[in-house]
């Protein structure tokens, strides 16, 4: 384990303890998504400014983090019901290795594409403060949203924020 895996973690206990005495945190936020290309499952390369015109949910995960592990079936629901119309979800594994992503995938399989950011740059060029973050961007590639936590319910604030960006012409 890396010196950074080890303070993600101890930050990612502080935030697990914090969600348990604080609401999630989420709000609106602007300005334009920064860019990345991250290897995929099958290794291919994803790159987010190619997804311009769809709205895009990233979420950045670890397997060693519970409410993690909770929120994926539910985003694969989102994934399921909205794609059609124009979005994309984009899960970004935030661990060194990618074995127990993967393991974990197996007991609980999606659909999205899930990507891989081992020395967690792209975490880092989002600021990425508690597992899971999550962040809405605008078929324009803006940033509209983000949430910091998951909490039971939490869900469903998604789906709003996703019903109001898909109705969003460029």
């Amino acid at each position: 384990m890396n010196k950074l895996q080890i303070k993600f973690r101890k930050l990612s206990v502080l935030a697990i303890m914090l969600a348990l005495v604080l609401p999630a945190q989420a709000g609106e936020i602007a300005g334009p998504a920064p860019d990345f290309t991250l290897p995929g499952r099958d290794g291919q390369p994803v790159t987010l400014s190619e997804l311009r015109g769809q709205v895009v949910l990233i979420n950045f995960w670890a397997t060693w983090c519970g409410p993690c592990r909770k929120e994926m079936p539910l985003l694969e629901a989102l994934y399921q019901r909205y794609e059609p119309l124009g979005f994309t979800l984009l899960g970004v594994n935030v661990e060194e290795a990618g074995t127990d992503a993967e393991a974990f995938l197996k007991e609980t399989p999606v659909s999205f594409p899930v990507l891989f950011d081992p020395e967690n740059q792209v975490s880092s060029l989002y600021e990425v403060s508690a597992m899971p973050s999550t962040v809405l961007v605008d078929r324009e590639g803006n940033l509209r949203f983000l949430h910091h936590g998951y909490q039971e319910g939490y869900e469903d604030t998604y789906q709003d924020q996703i019903r109001s960006l898909v109705r969003e012409r460029i």
